[in-house]
């Protein structure tokens, strides 16, 4: 497919740094939030809510070509894949080396497209939307209708995420808990959403929207975002060892950096760079963090 993407390229840090300084009541929140998450895992750090909960999701598709335009099939087998991954269930998790098997977690949260519309009427949880933009970047243009996008479903009660052509190689991003609420969600290029169809190697195993959705519920990414491009970077989870930058590709184990042998980096994690077929885990702390997330910022999308 003409305009493949080789290597992973995120741009949640670039969107958050961005939206911060435009916003800076979003540093705020995000420091009020991280103080909260810090309170409830001190006080138990294998914090787990009390049951699965099951999050709405509306997929917007908004295409240019009729490419863009893809199947009903292909969301369904992104839902597919999300509900294995943050559930442990997903078969690859296999291949997670010896050393790391303990920590490999189950976050409890299920996903489901919608079947409700904000104004209570029967869904398929998908919409469509031609637009006149050949390609978007991240300014979250496909998120405003007046700029070629489509506008969000009340962000408090739906995680939305949009389905577009990205340029500049960008595979996703997502907003953390705390932004502002008319572009909270996630966006995924068309080539790296799902398992069929428009989905492209080595992004055709519906892991970039497992990675972004984590960003979504407040993770990191596991090399600490380069605030200080060095080892003294960290994802605020205790059980993922520190590394000096992303991994890319299919590395191979050990990988060393940091002075973190014998086991070097924890790059099978979703929140690493690598290739969708060499991420494969969510570590216990990694849920614990999500869950405090969904206890506290993110609580209105299953609280009804």
């Amino acid at each position: 497919m003409a305009g493949e993407i080789k290597i992973r390229h995120c741009a949640t840090m670039e969107v958050y740094n961005r939206q911060a300084e435009a916003f800076p009541e979003y540093r705020r929140a995000q420091a009020s939030i991280e103080n909260d998450i810090n309170f409830l895992l001190e006080k138990n750090r294998s914090f787990r809510l009390s049951k699965p909960v099951l999050i709405p999701v509306v997929v917007h598709v908004v295409h240019h070509t009729e490419t863009e335009n893809i199947s009903d099939a292909q969301v369904f087998s992104q839902i597919k894949v999300l509900n294995k991954d943050f559930r442990a269930q997903n078969s690859d998790k296999q291949k997670v080396p010896s050393v790391w098997t303990n920590l490999v977690a189950d976050s409890f949260i299920e996903f489901e497209l919608a079947k409700t519309s904000p104004d209570k009427l029967n869904t398929s949880g998908i919409t469509r939307t031609q637009t006149h933009v050949t390609s978007f970047g991240t300014d979250n243009a496909m998120k405003v209708a007046s700029l070629g996008g489509k506008s969000p479903w009340p962000t408090t009660h739906y995680l939305n995420i949009w389905v577009c052509n990205l340029g500049d190689s960008i595979l996703g991003y997502a907003q953390f808990p705390g932004g502002p609420p008319e572009t909270d969600g996630v966006v995924i290029d068309f080539r790296a959403f799902g398992t069929e169809g428009t989905a492209s190697a080595p992004f055709n195993a519906g892991r970039t929207a497992t990675h972004e959705i984590g960003h979504y519920f407040n993770l990191s990414h596991i090399f600490g975002d380069g605030r200080s491009n060095s080892c003294s970077d960290a994802d605020y989870v205790d059980d993922t060892p520190n590394q000096l930058g992303p991994n890319y590709q299919n590395p191979a184990f050990p990988k060393i950096s940091c002075n973190n042998q014998p086991n070097g980096d924890m790059f099978m994690n979703y929140m690493d760079y690598v290739d969708d077929n060499a991420m494969f885990m969510f570590t216990d702390g990694q849920a614990a963090r999500m869950n405090a997330t969904l206890n506290g910022p993110r609580a209105s999308l299953f609280q009804k």
